[in-house]
């Protein structure tokens, strides 16, 4: 083994899959340019990730205890009553950091939206699309309270594109002068591939419950009407994937990288959030897309409202969602691909 490889503990936050999807690029990358991951994070994220890489050293993070509510208008004070958990859950992580630097000999640290996951002692990267934090009144205090987080950290890396057309415009834009931000392009796990299409539509279900099981109850009433041929992934990891066919759709409970990117590839359309590691790789293969937002994420509302401004993907409100509304999609031009080679290696040498 070459004496120089360095470690980098990578720590996505677990909410939803999203940020533990999006770090698989990134550590990719760190073994294509010859560093040793370690992975830490807690829950489902980290599941996904040791399901994707069972052969790396995985550590467990305390969990930020985010809960959704059932009615989403009460997201934001969920989100307020949980914070002393939430902060207390950043400390200790601080503290658990300092431990493991020492313990694992760890040279630098890559954080998906994990505040308490860095140190003085070593290069510390935060990765976010959210420089602005959207809380609709408040939004000018969650903002401000991120970056002055952000700030603690020797970068941040931004997968969007530093100019115009961009993907999460005002999230991830600012003129804020003192954060060293980086825009590093989008980052998504898939890889374009020519197949020929076997559905009509693949439903993806993402994020927290109770949102990703009321919606899933909904939609299985809904596409009860729906002729085509559909692949209905749920988002549940579980140890064992298991599949069932109910006359027109596919049932899974989830699905490993290499199954989503083939059935990715292989649908027409897809059904699901609009979180943004999802629309990232909705522009990296160029498809179609109709967005249900999860109620009360003010992030998600807003791109989904901007895509459809946009011209490029149609979306609607959880609980008046019909069949209807997937006609609409012949009115929407869809994601345009972008392929941008991400340069590791210069983003990499802040650890050298």
């Amino acid at each position: 083994m070459n004496m120089n490889c360095k470690t980098i503990l990578i720590t996505p936050l677990n909410w939803g899959l999203g940020h533990a999807s999006r770090c698989i690029p990134v550590i990719k990358a760190l073994q294509e340019n010859n560093f040793i991951p370690i992975i830490a994070s807690d829950g489902p994220a980290l599941d996904l990730l040791k399901k994707e890489f069972p052969y790396i050293k995985t550590l467990v993070l305390p969990s930020y205890q985010i809960e959704y509510p059932k009615n989403g208008a009460y997201f934001k004070w969920k989100i307020l009553l949980n914070s002393p958990k939430t902060l207390m859950a950043i400390w200790k992580e601080k503290k658990m950091i300092e431990k493991w630097i020492q313990q694992y000999e760890i040279d630098g640290i890559i954080s998906d939206n994990r505040l308490g996951c860095y140190s003085t002692k070593i290069p510390s990267i935060y990765i976010t699309h959210q420089i602005n934090v959207l809380t609709g009144s408040t939004s000018w205090i969650s903002s401000k309270l991120h970056q002055q987080s952000i700030q603690k950290f020797t970068q941040c890396w931004i997968p969007d594109l530093a100019t115009k057309p961009n993907l999460a415009d005002v999230l991830s834009h600012t003129n804020a002068a003192n954060l060293k931000l980086k825009h590093i392009g989008p980052l998504s796990r898939m890889v374009k591939k020519e197949l020929p299409i076997q559905y009509d539509l693949m439903v993806l279900l993402s994020g927290p419950e109770p949102q990703r099981g009321i919606l899933e109850t909904r939609l299985k009433t809904v596409l009860k009407r729906y002729k085509g041929e559909v692949l209905f992934i749920k988002g549940i990891l579980e140890k064992t994937q298991t599949r069932e066919k109910i006359k027109n759709i596919n049932y899974y409970n989830f699905m490993t990288t290499r199954q989503l990117e083939q059935a990715f590839n292989e649908s027409e359309t897809i059904l699901c959030r609009s979180g943004y590691t999802t629309i990232m790789d909705l522009v990296k293969l160029g498809k179609k897309a109709f967005f249900i937002p999860t109620p009360g994420q003010y992030e998600q509302i807003y791109l989904a409202q901007k895509f459809q401004n946009e011209g490029i993907a149609p979306y609607s409100s959880q609980d008046v969602f019909t069949i209807e509304h997937l006609f609409e999609l012949k009115k929407y031009k869809g994601f345009e691909r972008i392929n941008n080679p991400i340069d590791w290696e210069s983003l990499f040498q802040v650890f050298q």
